[in-house]
């Protein structure tokens, strides 16, 4: 049994996978030492672990873990992947929108990928048939923009997603949702498409909190899946388990 750990800003989140397929999945506000004992307690036979994490090094969780598991994994630039890493500047690669595309990858071998990491940013992730990750862009999510406009404004009000937002806003809070929800959906289609220029074949994954308003808002086919994330950090746990008993 794998435990995989997903510290955000806000919530860490922890997956469950059981030969290789998704078991659980439970999230907290919890401090990450007090949720994953939880945990432990719930989960008896976990035998390896790996984490990633947006804020700073985890010491006292990867300490406590040590003591309770055998195999505790951090996810940094230093950790073994099973893919080809070609950004140049490594150490600043968001590691979620890395485990992301492994996790796309691993989903569906030997596709051209892009995957779309809808949340507080939103994310564009290429990864070539070759297993190469090539780059990406990152642009405002919903909520960024919505904030934005609010707070670099003096009458604007604070507006949120809306499910019924208009091509031509016939008062003022109609052309903000118009203007932000029509300009990310106008904003991913056009790259998803640009792309596909170049890469007839691309296969398209969505993912993060907006990621089901883009999939029912885009032109462009595309596959839900918001687990890719911790798909993708369990098969580099996997790998890294398989290189430990090579060597």
């Amino acid at each position: 049994m794998n435990l995989i750990i997903d510290i955000g800003n806000t919530k860490i989140k922890a997956s469950i996978f059981l030969k290789g397929e998704l078991n659980t999945t439970k999230a907290s506000e919890k401090r990450d030492v007090e949720f994953v004992k939880d945990l432990l307690s719930e989960f008896t036979t976990i035998e390896k672990v790996i984490i990633s994490s947006v804020r700073e090094y985890p010491e006292r969780l990867i300490n406590f873990l040590k003591t309770k598991i055998q195999h505790v994994f951090f996810f940094d630039s230093k950790l073994p992947i099973p893919i080809e890493n070609l950004y140049e500047s490594k150490k600043t690669l968001g590691y979620d929108r890395l485990a992301a595309c492994i996790g796309a990858y691993a989903m569906n071998p030997n596709q051209n990928i892009l995957v779309i990491d809808a949340g507080t940013a939103i994310t564009f992730d290429f990864l070539n048939k070759k297993g190469q990750y090539i780059g990406g862009c990152i642009s405002p999510g919903l909520s960024m923009r919505y904030k934005a406009l609010n707070h670099f404004t003096k009458k604007l009000p604070l507006l949120s997603v809306n499910e019924d937002y208009p091509l031509i806003g016939k008062n003022t809070n109609e052309a903000i949702t118009g203007g932000v929800q029509n300009g990310i959906v106008f904003e991913v289609d056009s790259y998803i498409n640009q792309l596909k220029e170049k890469y007839a074949d691309l296969k398209v994954i969505l993912t993060g909190g907006d990621a089901p308003f883009l999939y029912k808002s885009i032109t462009n086919i595309a596959i839900l899946e918001t687990d890719v994330l911790a798909i993708g950090l369990n098969h580099i746990l996997e790998f890294n388990i398989l290189e430990r008993s090579n060597n």
